[in-house]
């Protein structure tokens, strides 16, 4: 993955647990005048580390993204993909899309007239590409999936190259999500709506999932991948395993555009779903990757969620982190940045913080494991992503023991 935490897995994962915030001062266009002027970037990003120069100036940054991700997730993997390419395939989901490419093309027809415009504008705007791209760039040639489901595109696209697998129609599948919305559009659009926090003065602070002064959340930007592959096809190529994908749960809300379904119950109903596709139940549940997004509505939200789909008993004995404190709010790309976190604390036994948690709040009254990492051996770790139009996505990972 590339985060806002590092252009790699290894330097995110480090900085996260040592309570390190992504946040600063947007330096991808001139802000001076914008209400919110710092969000979580990725830094020192050079997608021709990972591609051809050529092919990097035809993708928007979110394929960029996504395609640096994936070629390190290939890499790790050991997979050789030429010898079996119609089984491999990729589900790789955004929120939005190329809005670079957006913004380049509207201001090019505004000021230079139609005739003016890049032939490759509507290719790097349309939110399938990064999926694309990673499919011709690696050779896949199976299933080949977009999600858009706001927030939890990614752990919806996680769920799509789970049933691939399942249903017998790939053996391997790339998985994951990709947003780069710091852009003129992306900020405006999402302050206009007071999603953003404002605390310009302290940007490393702007983000405080589930603390009671929380003002919005921060906007991220990361692309993230992770091969999910069918266990004896992996056991068979003496594949690395870093854990297994137990269960996948989705449901919808049906109440708002952009507010949380106000009883939980829709959300706990994904969480549910995935507990019982696991064959778990939520006594088996060691950790929570809460999408805690530091918004004022949405946090004491989800630890209604937690309190259903846990019990209230369970859920004040089971840790959760919100890890945006720290990343920000990467929108599609959530739920698969996540998801390797999850994976991290399972292999290492080390549960990340939410960071700038500082005052508590009535109505967020769990164990958000605040400020400082964990030590603490689990073996069952969930992550949630929820989004705006009622999306609602849950994954249960297990820590992997060959031995079992």
């Amino acid at each position: 993955m590339v985060t806002p935490l590092g252009n790699d897995p290894e330097s995110t994962w480090k900085n996260l647990v040592a309570g390190e915030s992504g946040a600063g001062p947007i330096t991808h266009f001139d802000a001076s005048e914008y209400p919110v002027r710092f969000a979580c970037e990725a830094k020192d990003f050079e997608p021709t580390t990972w591609m051809e120069r050529k092919q990097a100036r035809r993708m928007d940054r979110f394929s960029q993204l996504a395609l640096s991700a994936a070629r390190m997730a290939e890499a790790d993997s050991g997979i050789s993909i030429a010898g079996e390419a119609d089984r491999v395939g990729a589900a790789v989901a955004t929120g939005i899309g190329g809005l670079y490419a957006f913004e380049d093309c509207f201001q090019t027809l505004l000021e230079r007239g139609p005739d003016r415009t890049s032939p490759f504008s509507i290719i790097q705007i349309i939110p399938n590409m990064a999926a694309a791209w990673i499919s011709m760039e690696l050779g896949t040639r199976g299933p080949l999936l977009t999600e858009t489901t706001a927030c939890a595109a990614s752990n919806m696209a996680m769920g799509d190259g789970m049933d691939a697998i399942r249903l017998g129609r790939a053996d391997v599948m790339f998985c994951g999500g990709t947003e780069a919305p710091i852009t003129r559009v992306g900020i405006a659009g999402f302050t206009a709506m007071r999603a953003l926090s404002q605390r310009n003065d302290d940007p490393k602070r702007g983000s405080r999932p589930f603390d009671a002064d929380r003002d919005g959340f921060v906007m991220g930007e990361a692309g993230a991948v992770l091969v999910l592959e069918e266990l004896e096809h992996a056991r068979a190529r003496g594949a690395k395993i870093h854990a297994e994908l137990l269960g996948y749960g989705a449901s919808s809300d049906a109440t708002h555009v952009t507010e949380p379904d106000p009883t939980g119950e829709n959300p706990a109903r994904a969480m549910q779903m995935a507990f019982d596709d696991a064959g778990i139940s939520a006594d088996d549940v060691g950790y929570v990757n809460a999408h805690g997004t530091s918004t004022p509505l949405g946090d004491p939200a989800e630890t209604r969620v937690l309190k259903l789909a846990l019990g209230e008993e369970k859920a004040y004995a089971t840790p959760v982190s919100s890890t945006k404190g720290a990343t920000g709010h990467t929108l599609g790309a959530a739920g698969a940045v996540e998801a390797i976190f999850t994976i991290f604390a399972l292999q290492q036994g080390l549960l990340p913080p939410t960071i700038n948690y500082e005052t508590a709040d009535p109505s967020c009254d769990l164990d958000y494991i605040p400020n400082e990492a964990r030590s603490t051996e689990i073996e069952i770790g969930v992550s949630n992503s929820f989004g705006f139009g009622g999306h609602n996505a849950c994954v249960v990972f297990r820590r992997w023991d060959e031995a079992a």
